[in-house]
């Protein structure tokens, strides 16, 4: 491939595909030639790209001729379409979906943590993680290199950004029409006309529903951090307990993580090592009232991680607040840096 790139964004129009033409533009990626692809009923509006206008093509198998880096979010079953398609073309497929990310064949990246699985590429296709599992180990890596993880525990607080733009809408209108109404605290139940995203109102609750559930109760959300956290860390004896909340925040997943380490831990270690890590701000001063907010962390490239305290209830275990833009970490700026490596 030459120094410029010819890079197609399949889903542009959707809440991470947006996410990923600014990320293309503010961290100054070498596109020399740029193809936006999204649904039929989206071909032939626009977006801007560095002051021009780009028409967005309907997305079909023969759309990645001369193709160099192919960015997938359009959902796994597109992916699993289309993604055969760009890699025949000769592109390189980074796919935000699910639909690759446990094949063997396929390298599952967070850079600051496994950018050398690019350098094997088989499939000419890379995944990028579940966003919450993203987020959590830009923390919790970091913590397992200098002590070993052995388990966590945890509870994810998730933005209804996560689920798409219609979620976006659907917690704006609930909001809108409690406050039309004018009722007070204790009558804040919305019309069932209002509530067709998520199986129950998201405005003033919180949804223990991520995702469809398994057999043994547990959903597919919740079984990502633990599946994806062996494959990214290369540490197939890592073990998660995860409960995933869907909660009213517009934008920027939260993550309570208590974790048990092989080696002895403290505070002061544990600053220090989360301190270096890149891509992670420290903010961790209770007196202050200071620690990590989803509404300070949203639409920043940087994760946080506070409230760090020795676990009361584990062995070598430290507990952590840990937060971060789902839709930018959690994955148009991963795939971004994914495509840097590559």
């Amino acid at each position: 491939m030459s120094n410029l790139k010819h890079v197609a964004i399949v889903g542009a129009t959707g809440a991470v595909g947006v996410e990923m033409l600014r990320c293309l533009e503010q961290r100054a990626f070498p596109v020399g030639e740029l193809t936006l692809l999204a649904s039929a009923r989206s071909a032939g509006k626009t977006m801007k790209f560095k002051g021009q206008d780009i028409t967005i093509k309907e997305l079909t198998a023969d759309a990645f001729t001369g193709v160099d880096i192919a960015l997938f979010s359009a959902g796994g079953g597109i992916s699993k379409e289309f993604a055969p398609h760009a890699t025949a073309a000769g592109a390189i497929v980074v796919d935000n979906s699910s639909a690759f990310r446990m094949d063997d064949q396929v390298p599952l990246v967070v850079p600051e943590i496994n950018a050398g699985d690019l350098k094997n590429l088989p499939k000419n296709i890379v995944a990028n993680p579940n966003c919450t599992t993203a987020i959590t180990l830009m923390a919790l890596y970091p913590l397992h290199q200098a002590f070993g993880v052995k388990r966590v525990i945890a509870a994810s607080y998730q933005a209804v950004s996560g689920t798409g733009a219609q979620a976006i809408e659907e917690l704006e209108a609930q909001t809108r029409e409690w406050a039309r109404s004018e009722r007070k605290w204790d009558d804040v139940q919305v019309a069932n006309e209002f509530v067709k995203v998520y199986p129950h109102q998201i405005a003033f609750n919180a949804l223990p529903h991520v995702d469809s559930f398994l057999d043994d109760g547990y959903t597919k959300e919740e079984m990502k951090m633990e599946n994806e956290g062996r494959k990214i860390m290369h540490h197939p004896d890592f073990r998660a307990s995860v409960t995933c909340v869907r909660v009213p925040v517009f934008r920027a997943h939260s993550v309570a993580v208590n974790a048990e380490f092989e080696r002895p831990i403290s505070l002061e270690a544990a600053r220090e090592v989360l301190s270096a890590a890149p891509g992670l701000d420290v903010i961790d001063d209770p007196s202050l009232k200071q620690y990590p907010l989803a509404l300070n962390v949203a639409g920043k490239d940087n994760c946080a991680v506070g409230r760090l305290r020795i676990d009361c209830a584990l062995d070598n275990g430290l507990a952590f607040w840990v937060a971060g833009d789902q839709l930018l970490k959690g994955a148009a700026l991963n795939a971004v840096q994914i495509a840097e490596c590559l």
